[in-house]
């Protein structure tokens, strides 16, 4: 189980070094993804709205 262990930090120290080396990326991805949710529970609050 070490291994499992070793791999979660690294992944972890490569996302830190990717958001303090380019910022602006992350910072989009992020925008973009919580558009993304945002845009879906409008359209379930719609639908469940129309339900009623």
């Amino acid at each position: 189980m070490p291994t499992k262990k070793y791999m979660t930090w690294a992944a972890a120290a490569f996302v830190a070094y990717y958001v303090i080396r380019e910022p602006d990326r992350p910072a989009r991805s992020v925008g973009s993804a919580a558009g993304g949710l945002a845009s879906a529970a409008g359209s379930l609050s719609t639908f469940v709205s129309t339900l009623a």
